[in-house]
């Protein structure tokens, strides 16, 4: 990993006479809120953001740059639950939208998630949200509204790869492509990829998200709204440790769950947090992040497994790293008929496009011994899991 790039430097430089404000973090959150609009009965979403932004605001290593990522991250949520809630009270038509049969991507990061999400959302029939649907959910925008809002993205995503470039290389991202909705679940795992928040990742465990996935599963009504309806593809890795509230809210969900080796996978995205971890905070302890995601994800995996249990065998589609990590032209038509869709030529002539864009220009090198892992750390934490690839494998 390189080190700290020359704009990174200056704008930490540049930011720097407001990273005063986090000593005052609650101050800072009610100004962020008031300009969001407050809603009564919606505590159950503001008090804990405030928690999380003082948590964030105590951050010893906290950059100025990462003071800004906070605010902005519960400004973001803040303003989108405000929007949607006001949407739905405006039109309650909204609240009668069905959202049927989804498809949901789930797994370790790292095991051609997104390549399966990018594969999955080719077809007419396939509805996923882009990026720049995800960072500010609302009605059908006039061309205007549109092309504003896909704008807003791309400074976004040039604003982030020009302070760490690297990370363009290893999730290449578009403003119009399609996204994750860990951007619109309120509670995910995204904040401990930025800061050091030990209360917030032993609350991660002990929330009850079902809550959440309503608050999600409102945004994709008004993502639907007076548009035509089909079959919504959605995807996270963050979704594998609360599948029991996914399904609670979506109950005839089909999970798509990828697999790969884990050492891969964990090493693989210790490298992708490693990217945020240095835009937002002065030093990065790289042992540190090793223990805390390795923690993360072998939580979120062992509960994923508990809840798939109970999953209909014809709801759960196991897609091992191979269908399309090594051939996409013969993975995606098994891909289709597993979640019961069509494979047509015009699917298959876009395929080049998708394998094409999500490929970095440089090879993705990692190592699990950078950040104090080892394969034993890795296989000993995902023992259960390696079981079920094994199978999947086999199959």
């Amino acid at each position: 990993m390189s080190s700290t790039s020359l704009p990174l430097t200056l704008a930490n430089l540049l930011l720097r006479p407001a990273f005063g404000a986090r000593r005052d973090p609650d101050r800072v959150f009610d100004r962020i809120a008031d300009k969001a609009g407050r809603t009564d009965g919606e505590e159950w979403f503001t008090d804990s953001f405030r928690l999380l932004l003082r948590e964030w605001a105590a951050d010893e290593g906290l950059s100025p740059v990462g003071w800004q990522s906070a605010q902005a991250h519960v400004r973001r949520h803040l303003t989108n639950r405000a929007r949607i809630r006001r949407l739905i009270a405006e039109q309650p038509a909204i609240a009668q939208e069905p959202i049927e049969k989804p498809v949901f991507v789930v797994g370790l990061p790292r095991t051609a998630t997104t390549l399966t999400h990018s594969v999955l959302s080719l077809s007419d029939e396939h509805r996923c949200p882009r990026l720049w649907e995800l960072l500010a959910p609302g009605l059908e925008p006039s061309p205007r509204e549109r092309q504003k809002a896909i704008t807003s993205a791309r400074r976004t995503l040039d604003g982030t790869y020009l302070l760490t470039p690297r990370f363009r290389e290893i999730h290449p991202m578009t403003a119009e492509g399609p996204e994750e909705c860990t951007f619109l679940l309120p509670h995910a795992l995204v904040p401990l990829s930025q800061a050091h928040l030990p209360e917030y990742h032993a609350r991660q465990f002990a929330r009850d998200f079902v809550p959440d996935y309503r608050h999600l599963k409102e945004c994709f009504q008004v993502l639907q709204y007076g548009r035509p309806r089909r079959r919504w593809i959605l995807k996270s890795p963050m979704h594998t440790g609360n599948l029991d509230a996914l399904l609670t809210v979506f109950p005839d969900a089909t999970l798509v769950w990828t697999h790969r080796d884990p050492a891969t996978a964990v090493a693989s995205f210790c490298s992708l947090v490693e990217c945020g971890m240095t835009i937002s905070r002065r030093t990065v302890d790289l042992h540190a992040l090793g223990s805390t995601w390795l923690d993360l994800l072998s939580r979120s995996v062992r509960r994923g497994l508990a809840a798939r249990a109970g999953v209909p065998r014809e709801a759960l589609v196991d897609v091992p790293y191979s269908w399309l990590g090594s051939d996409p032209a013969a993975g995606a038509p098994k891909l289709y008929d597993a979640v019961g869709a069509r494979w047509t030529d015009a699917d298959a002539a876009r395929l080049p496009t998708v394998s094409t864009h999500l490929r970095g220009s440089r090879p993705h090198r990692y190592d699990l011994a950078r950040y104090g892992l080892t394969p034993a750390d890795v296989e000993s934490a995902f023992t259960d899991y390696n079981v079920l690839r094994a199978e999947v494998d086999r199959a």
